[in-house]
């Protein structure tokens, strides 16, 4: 599998994907909202655009599609009940449907809601594994719910399929937003060393040549998945008494929410 991210240097920081087949050249475009960018990537590469998934509706994830169609021919794949918020979608995704791109490539897709109520990941699992997050999980973060989501589903997408996921999955968020959410997690976890040094190194990094996280650095950097720690439950000052992991989690939310 190729993977090739995009980085779009707009004010939203959006990141755009694509996968190809290394055999066939083949190629899948994810969320291409910049549809220039992508179209000028996969033209310079090689590789042929046959498909378009929408991890989910919001504008900065779809309004590219029926330019990259016109341009490619390419067919389009979202959740099957995003189906009247995405114009000229072809193929409603479930969990468990299976993406093939070209010979070689099957992308698993995982119903993964509370960013929106129709979002979907994928998953490879073949060789590195790797996780195409769409907003649902960021570098050291989680998706708002602010926007047609729900922080109690989003917390249950993280703790039973994100939390699932093997240690070396690759993570392929929608954005770049590491900076501010490392520098949230250290607001939570100032003791924790593991985020203090990664803000250091990619402080000042080039989004062009963005650092690719894996799900092991995910469990020591991003406080959504740190709801266990003494040091952030004693930073969440309104949180109950011997607080649930959801508890924590909604909380870490709501703050992040006006940080």
């Amino acid at each position: 599998m190729l993977v090739e991210q995009i980085w779009t240097d707009n004010p939203l920081r959006n990141f755009h994907y694509l996968i190809a087949c290394p055999q066939t050249l083949e190629a899948l475009a994810i969320d291409p909202y910049d549809h220039q960018l992508v179209l000028q990537r996969a033209q310079a590469l090689g590789w042929n655009i046959r498909q378009i998934v929408n991890t989910h509706e919001h504008f900065d994830h779809i309004d590219g599609n029926q330019a990259l169609v016109a341009a490619t021919g390419a067919v389009v794949l979202a959740h099957a009940n995003a189906r009247d918020k995405i114009a000229g979608m072809d193929t409603g995704l479930q969990a468990g449907s299976v993406i093939k791109v070209g010979s070689s490539v099957e992308l698993e897709v995982l119903d993964t809601p509370g960013h929106t109520m129709s979002h979907v990941c994928l998953l490879s699992t073949a060789g590195s594994p790797a996780l195409f997050s769409g907003d649902t999980l960021f570098n050291a973060g989680v998706g708002h719910c602010h926007a047609g989501g729900d922080p109690e589903t989003l917390a249950n997408t993280v703790f039973k399929q994100m939390a699932a996921l093997a240690d070396e999955t690759l993570l392929y968020p929608g954005h770049d937003y590491i900076v501010n959410n490392l520098r949230f997690t250290l607001d939570r976890e100032p003791g924790n060393r593991a985020a203090q040094a990664l803000l250091a190194e990619v402080e000042n990094q080039d989004p062009n040549q963005a650092l690719i996280t894996n799900l092991a650095q995910e469990r020591q950097i991003n406080t959504f998945f740190r709801t266990d720690s003494a040091e952030i439950i004693e930073n969440l000052p309104q949180l109950p008494s011997n607080p649930s992991d959801k508890d924590v989690f909604l909380a870490l939310r709501e703050c992040r929410n006006s940080w």
